[in-house]
């Protein structure tokens, strides 16, 4: 059963746990569960994915219940109009604030605009050596992207030298390695924490928050971190 955070005539969202596909693609041929399959033998009613998430991503993800609600959604989505909240764990002491303004490269090549802004919520240092460092240092942060680019946090991460801990794209490989030796875990340490938006047909505010799953908040204890 998912855990549902919303829902109304027109809209549903879950709380899709890390490592579960949003829906069937022949670049994930391993998977056999879907969110958009469960969700719908859970409601017995025909859903439709508004947005996406990363596999490996958890937090809050947004389907429609019928194709007028879709469209706009979707809509609102490729407009950059839905506020997007995330939190992350990532590697080293990130500034207090910073602004990232990178463009990213689609697959065909062509250059797009991307923008991200976070803040340090905490930070930690343990008694870990890792490569030429005596200590392992990581740091909690509360992204804001502004833009919705494929892998949008993942490569902005990396590129500011700070990637996601759990990232095998992106990130970095002795600090997934260590996490997965040390504690067992090889989850991506990215949730989608928080939606906002304006209902497309009611005209009201929405606002959606998703709790931390166990993978992530079991690394917070690690981190002396408070939930």
């Amino acid at each position: 059963m998912l855990d549902i955070l919303y829902q109304d005539d027109d809209l549903v969202a879950i709380n899709k746990p890390h490592g579960l596909l949003v829906h069937r693609s022949s670049i994930a041929n391993d998977a056999t569960e879907f969110a958009l399959q469960i969700l719908r033998d859970q409601l017995n009613h025909k859903v439709f994915p508004a947005h996406r998430l990363d596999r490996k991503t958890g937090g809050v993800l947004l389907f429609a219940l019928n194709k007028e609600a879709e469209v706009m959604m979707q809509q609102q989505f490729q407009e950059n109009l839905v506020n997007k909240k995330y939190l992350a764990i990532v590697r080293g002491y990130t500034p207090d604030e910073e602004k990232i303004d990178y463009p990213l490269r689609k697959e065909n090549g062509t250059l797009q605009e991307a923008f991200t802004k976070y803040k340090t919520l905490a930070r930690a240092e343990l008694d870990i050596p890792l490569g030429n460092h005596p200590t392992s240092r990581y740091s909690l942060v509360e992204a804001h992207p502004q833009t919705g680019r494929m892998h949008q946090l993942r490569k902005h991460f990396a590129h500011v030298f700070h990637p996601i801990i759990g990232d095998r794209t992106h990130g970095c490989n002795k600090q997934n390695k260590l996490f997965k030796e040390q504690w067992e875990l090889d989850t991506m340490l990215l949730h989608a924490s928080e939606l906002t938006f304006t209902h497309p047909l009611t005209k009201m505010e929405v606002h959606i928050k998703a709790p931390l799953h166990n993978e992530f908040l079991r690394v917070m204890e690690i981190m002396g971190w408070s939930r």
